[in-house]
């Protein structure tokens, strides 16, 4: 037995893990497609793109190791039963569930490894990748000098080239405008061809210039006049040194973004969770003493009530009094200023708990991202044990290996369960019914299909027999059809 549960698992392994690569490679061009205007043109180093990638994968496993563990298991028991091994099996005494059972060990190990993984590694991997993104996001692109075109990419200065060599490497026709002094075109540099170099700093730009001249409007001795002398100078070789601002790459601390709530473990979040609900709860508190209970209306009835001017009376006298006697004995002029007052008192009132309320609406939304990356680290590491019940009995009913049914089966099923829990994170972060369910709905839809397919599959019931369907119909319709049949020859047989 011993050896047949290694074949299994072996049977397991190497499908498993060619499914992750390929899981993780498409979501990464995903990915990547999605950002790619933030990375191309900016002249990052190799190691900056290798960093991104890594920090991206690791960030990207929550969705890849679901989706391998559920077409490896395909694949694996797919080949099986395509190649009549699960039959052999089944015929030497041995059942589907022991069959399964050394890889719904592996599976459950799997699972406990990837909660480690989403509970440690990954709140790492955010706030690096998070930091990494935002410091790509302030780097300015990199200096494009294109022929018949101004660039305005370098600060200070305006560049325009006729044309360049073929490998790129010399510029011809060169003019450049000097705003350094920040006065206008008063400087113009001209020449007939030049070299443009970054320093490997990239805080300089080196432009060395050949044959060509400088063009700079001088200021008037006497300011009265309207002319402008102008000076030229020429010159056979000349280096101009430009100041590069945020052309290198400047990180951005990740202690920032410690507080968000895929940067934070369980333990961490629990903390923040606490502390938030208090915050909540005193939101709610002062949300409800805000409200102005003794209005315009109210004080004015006491002022009449008591014959004084007292601004803050005690609300308790309002029992003892007999308001409409007291508005109806009072002027028309007063009961007008009581009428209008009361009327801005509840306008305001509207205002302050409609503006409280969004408060505390968004106090409670906060939260609500904070309990279900929570719940999420356990979801998804039971997904990868669900997935495995679903793809081991769906692989020995549809008896397909390789990856084009198994594929196409995985794709589907993994895109209904996206929608599934997407769907009901909304539906937790709006507070719609109970968190839990919310965060928790696509695995009671999914593990009870999973118990459902494997005893199907154990006991060789039909499944996706078609025609299994079609006589069962059938002999409901001509049941009844028999019936109703019998219950028009019934008077016939009376008379």
């Amino acid at each position: 037995m011993k050896r047949l549960h290694w074949y299994i698992i072996k049977s397991f392994i190497g499908p498993f893990f060619v499914t992750l690569v390929i899981s993780l490679f498409v979501l990464l061009m995903q990915f990547l497609w999605v950002y790619l205007d933030e990375l191309v043109g900016k002249g990052l180093d190799f190691s900056i793109i290798l960093e991104f990638i890594v920090y991206t994968m690791a960030m990207l496993m929550t969705n890849a190791l679901p989706l391998a563990m559920l077409l490896a298991s395909i694949m694996t028991f797919g080949d099986l039963g395509e190649n009549n091994e699960l039959l052999a099996m089944k015929a030497a005494g041995i059942s589907l569930y022991r069959i399964m059972k050394p890889l719904l060990v592996l599976s459950l190990f799997i699972s406990i490894g990837s909660f480690y993984f989403y509970n440690q590694v990954i709140p790492v991997s955010y706030k690096k990748l998070i930091a990494l993104m935002s410091s790509i996001r302030q780097l300015k692109p990199e200096i494009i000098v294109k022929p018949g075109v101004f660039s305005n990419d370098i600060d200070n200065y305006s560049i325009k080239v006729g044309r360049k060599s073929a490998d790129g490497n010399m510029l011809y026709d060169i003019m450049i405008y000097d705003h350094t002094e920040d006065k206008g075109n008063i400087t113009v540099i001209v020449a007939d061809s030049g070299t443009m170099k970054i320093t490997k700093d990239k805080k300089y730009m080196i432009i060395n210039l050949f044959s060509g001249q400088n063009h700079s409007e001088m200021q008037p001795r006497d300011r009265q006049k309207l002319t402008y002398p102008a000076r030229t100078d020429h010159f056979k070789k000349q280096a101009i040194y430009m100041g590069l601002q945020g052309m290198e790459l400047e990180r951005k601390d990740e202690s920032i973004f410690r507080n968000q709530n895929r940067a934070l473990r369980n333990d961490q979040i629990t903390y923040f969770v606490d502390s938030m609900s208090r915050d909540l709860e005193r939101q709610r508190i002062d949300h409800a003493l805000m409200i102005n209970y003794i209005s315009t209306l109210t004080t004015n009835v006491f002022k009449l009530a008591r014959k004084d001017t007292t601004p803050n009376p005690e609300i308790k006298l309002l029992a003892y009094m007999d308001l409409d006697s007291i508005i109806q004995k009072s002027s028309s002029a007063v009961r007008l200023e009581i009428i209008n007052g009361a009327i801005n008192s509840a306008r305001n009132n509207v205002r302050a708990i409609k503006l409280s309320d969004d408060i505390i609406t968004d106090y409670k939304r906060n939260l609500n991202r904070f309990e279900i990356e929570w719940h999420k680290k356990y979801t998804f590491a039971i997904a990868c044990l669900v997935f495995f019940l679903i793809g081991a009995p769906l692989g020995a009913i549809i008896r397909k290996g390789g990856l084009g049914a198994p594929l196409v089966i995985s794709v589907v099923l993994f895109i209904f369960y996206w929608v599934t829990t997407t769907t009901g994170e909304k539906f937790a972060r709006e507070s719609v019914g109970a968190l839990w369910q919310g965060v928790w709905f696509a695995t009671f839809v999914f593990l009870p299909a999973g118990l459902f397919l494997t005893y199907k599959a154990a006991n060789d019931s039909v499944v996706f027999n078609l025609n299994a369907y079609a006589d069962f119909f059938k002999g409901i319709y001509n049941f009844f059809k028999k019936k109703d049949k019998t219950k028009l020859e019934e008077p016939s047989e009376s008379a």
